[in-house]
């Protein structure tokens, strides 16, 4: 049973639907649905899954597809993109998957923006994207807009589905450009702190100073994004940071390298080391009170509306144990 905590924010998850090591993708996809029953049933707010490509333990690379998913094995909690990487696709390509999961689920899907490609640069000519389409993410962002709304930018296109669906927009990002656009739109401002913590703090500053009141909405929103490693004991939440440090090693610095976890220990004290680190800067670990403390210290210095909990324990039962814990102690804000 969850007790009120003295958190002004939503509860959130960000979902990296983790491919287990030596196992396979529908093992992920089976924890992504255990987890999201899991969140409806503790009053989570939103389960949100990232459009990465080309690594190999992260298996939401077909984003919309997994949405879909997942809603059919839920009834209540809202589902999105956190995010969708926009320069990789056409926007009305974009207004119509998600004009159709809003459909298919209304009042259920929301839609996070982000300009980053998601990959590296090869994986980026793999995917048919010049570099240079990240320079239209802001039209591309109201062109998309459109589509969901009820009058389209581009003459005679419309989007079937999409056309008044008015799916959510969201602009995430880890610069002030995410911060800039968001607020010269009037969308809400997702900040990816849980792995680029640098500048969270002034990213919300320029945020909330510069936000413009739009049709979506009339107040600033911001959603910071905060690893939780919540376990029984201190000691365990302790070996599930190692854990997920050592595989950010092999993800960030070792691809085509079998890193031993000595040889990731290694790394992890040297200068390279130190920067992989650093984006677990804002990390909830330990014990539930030891949780709870963190996240209601975060929510502070983010100046957060919501807070979009990771969970990267290297098990879908340890991440299962973690949003329990979680919710046993701030009980979240329906």
């Amino acid at each position: 049973m969850s007790i009120e905590g003295t958190m002004p924010a939503h509860l959130s998850i960000l979902d990296l639907a983790l491919i287990p090591a030596g196992g396979a993708a529908s093992e992920a996809y089976a924890g992504s649905v255990a987890l999201a029953q899991k969140a409806e049933d503790l009053g989570y707010l939103r389960v949100w899954y990232a459009e990465h490509h080309n690594i190999p333990s992260i298996a939401s690379s077909a984003t919309s597809v997994l949405i879909a998913h997942v809603a059919a094995h839920t009834k209540r909690i809202r589902l999105g993109a956190g995010g969708i990487m926009l320069p990789n696709h056409a926007p009305l390509v974009i207004a119509e998957q998600f004009g159709m999961l809003a459909t298919l689920h209304p009042g259920r899907i929301d839609l996070g923006l982000g300009r980053a490609p998601g990959t590296d640069q090869i994986t980026l000519r793999a995917l048919r994207i010049s570099p240079g389409e990240a320079d239209n993410f802001p039209s591309d962002v109201l062109e998309l807009q459109g589509y969901l709304g009820d009058e389209t930018r581009i003459a005679g296109v419309d989007a079937t589905p999409g056309k008044g669906t008015h799916v959510p927009l969201y602009i995430l990002g880890s610069s002030l450009f995410g911060a800039q656009l968001a607020a010269r739109l009037g969308l809400p401002y997702g900040f990816a702190s849980h792995f680029a913590p640098d500048a969270l703090e002034e990213a919300v500053h320029v945020y909330r100073r510069d936000f413009r009141p739009s049709a979506q909405l009339d107040a600033p929103y911001v959603i910071a994004g905060l690893n939780v490693l919540a376990a029984d004991t201190g000691g365990e939440a302790g070996a599930q940071l190692v854990s997920v440090q050592r595989a950010r090693v092999r993800a960030v610095l070792g691809r085509g390298h079998s890193w031993t976890d000595q040889e990731a220990d290694a790394v992890l004290e040297s200068r390279a080391g130190l920067a992989v680190k650093n984006m677990t800067r804002y990390a909830a670990v330990g014990v539930a009170s030891e949780v709870r403390a963190y996240v209601e210290h975060f929510v502070q210095i983010a100046r957060a509306d919501e807070v979009m909990t990771v969970h990267v324990a290297p098990t879908v039962q340890a991440r299962l144990r973690s949003i329990e814990l979680l919710a046993s102690v701030i009980a979240p804000v329906p």
